[in-house]
């Protein structure tokens, strides 16, 4: 049953007026100036430390399961797109001297455009399990077929997802134009069901301190030439005003492409590894559990560490020369893994 209901035109006039003035300035006006603030729902809320950087970020980022981006680093195929909102990027050597990156991105909701997207490495697959992220890539080696399908990690590969987790661009030659992006991400992972948050009982990778880290240390780091990556000769210069490294390689700065960034990072983790090769291809058997030695570079200081794993699926740790775990400034960090048998083309000043 329906209700006589009467407005007079004084009153009508008021309601509208309140509700133009809502859209316009975000508070809704009663009567005679009475005004009740109406918050956008985002500003409450709550806020949480990044596992990627420590840094305070929204709990729906810092809480949402990561992805980590396969993406492809010769000349063809930098600068890449999207990297300057990855949390950790780890830089890796492949065959043939080349490197490839791998970006850890919880705060992608606005990229477009991340990549290029280039094929797995099966060492990549365990360094991105440590972040329990869901690992995109374009194919893989044959190497790590055998991880991929029996599900050692949530994956979206290109060469079976295609057009529903990545496009292609007409701006370079394939394999060099594959990319991915919010959108594109999100179908990918709602086409496989993967979960879209931490495994329970996930509580990150890094330690973070609370208060400025400067190393200890002898080791002056204000510059890190990396020519033990004999393609693109890497290296990071350290603003003293900014606190952070800025990224060069292939003799020029190292930027996001889509917004022309230079990209910068907090802290280096550089991580000493063996390995093997698999064939006389090139393709590398690098070892991502055995443990090593390794360099901790932040504040233009750089201080020796050891680093291990409890297991081969485990979160890699590091620790000083006393045996305590380090801790970290809190800021985005480059994982870089030097075969020991590159050591000595790393070099500080």
């Amino acid at each position: 049953m329906r209700k006589n209901i009467f407005f007079n035109r004084k009153k009508l006039l008021g309601l509208a007026a309140g509700i133009l003035t809502f859209c316009m300035t975000g508070s809704l006006v009663y009567g005679a100036g009475e005004a009740v603030d109406m918050e956008p729902a985002d500003s409450q809320e709550q806020m949480v430390k990044s596992y990627l950087t420590g840094e305070d970020v929204p709990e729906s980022v810092g809480r949402r399961r990561p992805v980590a981006v396969m993406l492809g680093n010769n000349i063809e195929g930098a600068p890449q797109s999207g990297t300057t909102h990855a949390g950790v990027i780890y830089e890796a050597p492949v065959e043939g001297n080349i490197t490839r990156l791998m970006g850890i991105f919880e705060d992608y909701d606005s990229l477009e455009k991340i990549g290029s997207v280039r094929s797995c490495r099966d060492y990549y697959i365990f360094y991105a399990n440590e972040f329990d992220a869901i690992y995109a890539h374009y194919g893989q080696a044959a190497y790590a077929l055998q991880y991929l399908d029996n599900g050692v990690i949530d994956n979206l590969n290109g060469l079976i997802l295609g057009g529903t987790a990545f496009y292609r661009t007409s701006d370079r030659q394939a394999p060099h134009n594959a990319y991915t992006s919010a959108e594109y991400l999100q179908r990918g992972i709602d086409a496989k069901g993967y979960r879209q948050t931490y495994k329970d009982g996930y509580t990150g990778h890094y330690q973070f301190s609370d208060t400025e880290v400067i190393p200890d240390s002898d080791c002056t780091a204000n510059i890190v030439h990396l020519d033990n990556f004999s393609d693109n000769h890497p290296w990071f210069e350290y603003n003293a005003d900014t606190k952070k490294y800025s990224r060069f390689q292939y003799g020029e700065a190292h930027i996001d492409e889509t917004t022309g960034e230079q990209l910068t990072c907090d802290n280096i983790i550089l991580q000493y590894s063996n390995y093997q090769p698999y064939d006389a291809n090139g393709y590398l058997n690098i070892d991502t559990s055995s443990g090593g030695q390794g360099k901790y570079i932040t504040r233009g200081k750089a201080m020796d560490i050891t680093w291990s794993k409890d297991d081969a699926s485990g979160i890699t740790h590091y620790y000083d020369t006393a045996g305590q775990e380090i801790r970290l400034n809190p800021g985005k960090i480059w994982v870089e893994i030097v075969l020991n048998d590159s050591v000595d083309g790393v070099t500080f000043q």
